[in-house]
């Protein structure tokens, strides 16, 4: 008979707690965002830091920085990137 996936030792399923060893950023999903954080994230999202580095500094998952981003109203899009289908014409 074979064994239930979660009763495997290498298995994820029923494991609590992170799946990464040594992740990258301190986990504070649950922790609420003080003002420095959110001036924090404003800043960096106006020299256009990419979501992962911001996950680094801020010591949250991107998750939590896109979703604070979205109920803030701040922009995560790059500033500086030309809009797509816009062709500088030649003139003749």
């Amino acid at each position: 008979m074979a064994k239930a996936a979660w009763k495997r030792p290498g298995s994820p399923i029923g494991k609590k707690g992170p799946r990464k060893k040594n992740p990258s950023y301190k986990r504070r999903s649950r922790e609420p965002w003080s003002t420095a954080d959110v001036r924090m994230l404003k800043q960096l999202a106006k020299g256009n830091t990419p979501a992962g580095v911001m996950s680094v500094k801020l010591q949250r998952p991107v998750a939590a920085i896109r979703s604070k981003a979205q109920r803030e109203g701040i922009s995560l899009r790059p500033v500086n990137r030309p809009p797509y289908n816009r062709r500088a014409t030649k003139r003749r």
